[in-house]
């Protein structure tokens, strides 16, 4: 595995004479504390996101709910209004018949 680094002429300037390898090794385990603290912090906030699609999910599922039985509570009132109806109409005929015969 090869690594490039680029520096300014001044840092390069800087480390001219210094055992770079052990500078390395020196601030490994820093650079990977960092590294893993941000991809902590990049999985809670992909988590967080997850967590508040999945509450949007199940809204959206108790809206599909609430509509179906909407759905199904208005096909049971349009019976019911079409059964109301058909007593009305023999209803009306009976209490016509009576005053047919009855005048």
């Amino acid at each position: 595995m090869r690594v490039e680094i680029f520096l300014p002429r001044e840092s390069f300037k800087a480390l001219k004479g210094r055992d770079i390898n052990k500078l390395l090794r020196e601030r490994l385990p820093k650079v990977e504390r960092t590294l893993r603290a941000e991809r902590e912090e990049f999985l809670r906030e992909k988590i967080a996101g997850l967590e508040e699609r999945l509450l949007k999910m199940g809204e959206l599922q108790e809206l599909r709910e609430f509509y179906e039985k909407a759905l199904r509570d208005r096909e049971l009132m349009m019976a019911e209004r079409d059964k109301l109806r058909k007593e009305n109409a023999e209803l009306r005929e009976e209490l016509e018949g009576k005053k047919v015969h009855g005048s």
